[in-house]
């Protein structure tokens, strides 16, 4: 169900002003095995795509079915297009997460990426992008998210990130959606702070070239140098900048963001960190519980 004027502007006000974090429970086929075998679902415990994904679809329900699973923490969820098209308590995933939840609505979009070039990875081509971005709205989605990953500190890779960044977000912004563009520096990186600050100014640049109308948000690696953002968060065209956690463990990537005054979490391993498909749901929600409480501290 799409929603009306009124209600998207009280999306919007959540996703500006409100305290909490963005939960990314938008793992897609290839990172699928990895997230269920740390849950405790092996490979051996499933045949095929459909009962990968449906293993998959109940570990994300009994997320958001979990009793802090709650807009007093939780400001938003990014879902996996399959997701999407769920149910959670014979709901709609999207009209479950804001109606009985509160929680706004976000929808992963990318197809994946492409092979590197210049030390980072492009988006791969999204055909139909137009058609799923139309369900999405009407499906009362909010906003969308969509992931390049730059692994050293390369001007022309950066510049190519975010170029492709920003002209998939005018297509977005175009649809009634606000992008989360998603330009991951990777942890590991030998030139990571150098990677960032050339990030940051090509980001800078990008955003002064936006449309007369529509503002994007951003999901950003937890920076070297703290704050690194600070003046990315202040534009008026931003709506939020949000983490990854990028594989950081949930105490080292909340002890990081703690320093970073205007970001916001948008993790995923991070939240689902220790939960497991054989735990009571009483030991299932205090482990959720737990991780929820320490990102959304690290995020006020």
């Amino acid at each position: 169900m799409a929603y009306d004027s009124a209600e998207q502007a009280q999306m919007r006000a959540r996703m500006e002003t409100g305290n909490g974090f963005i939960a990314a429970l938008d793992q897609s086929g290839g990172s699928t095995p990895k997230a269920l075998s740390l849950y405790g679902v092996e490979p051996s415990d499933y045949s095929g795509d459909a009962e990968m994904f449906a293993a998959m679809h109940a570990m994300r329900a009994r997320i958001m079915l979990a009793r802090d699973f709650t807009s007093a923490k939780v400001l938003g969820a990014i879902l996996f297009e399959r997701t999407m098209r769920e149910t959670v308590a014979d709901i709609a995933v999207p009209q479950f997460l804001w109606v009985e939840r509160g929680v706004v609505p976000f929808l992963k979009i990318d197809k994946g990426l492409a092979d590197e070039a210049d030390g980072a990875q492009i988006m791969k081509p999204m055909p139909g992008l137009d058609d799923l971005l139309a369900e999405a709205r009407g499906a009362g989605v909010f906003g969308t998210k969509e992931r390049s990953v730059i692994h050293e500190a390369n001007a022309a890779g950066v510049a190519a990130v975010v170029a492709q960044q920003f002209e998939v977000a005018h297509q977005v912004m175009a649809a009634g959606l606000v992008p989360i563009i998603e330009p991951e520096v990777n942890i590991n990186s030998a030139t990571k702070n150098d990677a960032e600050t050339l990030l940051r100014d090509e980001i800078a640049r990008h955003l002064e070239n936006l449309p007369a109308e529509g503002d994007v948000m951003l999901k950003l690696t937890i920076p070297d140098t703290p704050n690194l953002y600070a003046g990315l968060a202040d534009h008026p065209r931003v709506l939020r900048v949000v983490a990854l956690s990028g594989g950081y463990s949930t105490d080292d990537a909340c002890e990081r963001l703690s320093h970073n005054e205007k970001m916001i979490a948008s993790f995923s391993r991070a939240l689902t960190e220790g939960l497991h498909v054989k735990m009571t749901d009483d030991e299932f929600n205090a482990a959720l519980g737990g991780n929820i409480d320490k990102i959304y501290r690290a995020s006020l």
